[in-house]
């Protein structure tokens, strides 16, 4: 499906470390993987050394997205990559020897992509010394072969961010979403490099560069403990649990410490031979509703 196997990670830019770090292990169920000299710090959730950095923001990157990170097949991906960047026109910086290490990660070149986000591709993740097991995510994240998860990334032009990781980072399209909910018109695109339904979804109009990134959990049981986790701790619930059209996934929506969002979800539907792209007119089949819109009594209320 392409020179790119997987997105690999991701990486923020917070303003503030201590509740991240705190956020990140004991209610997302992630593990702290490694500290860096300016207080961030990586964490995973899988076998692959680390899936997630954080680091310390300034004031016009803070409590954003920071860097979003490619698997390239190998070495003769990567370089054919690189060539189709700089055939486009996209300046290529290869990473200095330190950089690739400090990522775990043996090779790496960085580079931007159409709406701005700092960009990497690399070959060689480094592999944890011991298996991902957390008490708290006891059936563990569907990742590995699949990558991070997805994200929904800022487009500031759909056709030229569309063309980039389609023509450019051979993305294929998923399907798309166009709809209208209230006074908002939607028009989402998902894009995937492996099986995984969609790695990358493309919407306008986002105040930040990403809406949300998603964490699939292997256990449904593990998302409905999820969300009481979040309840506990005092995390606000954007959208509850509900099931989306195209890739299937039963999913939550809550904010991070960061403002934007963070959606844990199970039974995503996946990628297969002879896959048919559609246009779905809905962006739920169900739930997803916020938690404002329940009745504060127990009277039922008319349908509108």
């Amino acid at each position: 499906m392409g020179a790119i196997k997987q997105l690999g990670y991701l990486g923020f830019a917070v303003s503030d470390l201590p509740r991240w770090e705190a956020y990140a292990t004991t209610v997302l169920g992630l593990e702290l993987s490694r500290r860096f000299p300016d207080g961030g710090f990586s964490l995973r959730h899988d076998d692959q050394e680390q899936r997630l950095f954080i680091r310390p923001g300034d004031a016009e990157t803070q409590d954003d997205l920071d860097v979003l990170g490619f698997e390239a097949e190998d070495d003769e991906a990567l370089a054919s990559a690189a060539a189709r960047l700089t055939a486009a026109g996209v300046a290529v910086e290869p990473a200095r020897d330190a950089e690739a290490q400090a990522r775990g990660v043996q090779r790496l070149l960085r580079f931007r992509e159409p709406g701005g986000t700092a960009c990497e591709l690399y070959v060689g993740p480094a592999a944890a010394a011991t298996p991902f097991a957390r008490e708290v995510v006891r059936g563990g994240f569907v990742a590995g072969a699949q990558g991070f998860g997805h994200l929904a990334l800022r487009a500031n032009d759909m056709q030229a961010s569309e063309r980039f990781f389609c023509d450019v980072l051979g993305a294929k399209l998923s399907d798309r979403i166009i709809t209208r909910i209230g006074e908002l018109d939607i028009r989402i695109t998902f894009l995937h490099f492996n099986a995984r339904h969609h790695s990358v979804a493309l919407g306008a109009g986002l105040p930040k560069h990403l809406h949300h990134f998603m964490l699939q959990l292997n256990d449904l049981r593990d998302v409905g403990i999820a969300l009481d986790r979040m309840v506990d701790h005092g995390v606000r619930i954007v959208q509850t649990l509900g099931q989306h059209p195209n890739d299937k996934m039963i999913s939550f929506y809550s904010e991070t410490p960061s403002g934007f969002e963070v959606e844990l979800g199970w039974g995503g539907r996946t990628i297969t031979e002879g896959w048919q792209p559609e246009t779905h007119g809905i962006w739920t089949e169900w739930g997803h509703r916020p938690p404002s819109m329940f009745a504060r009594s127990g009277r039922v209320r008319e349908a509108r």
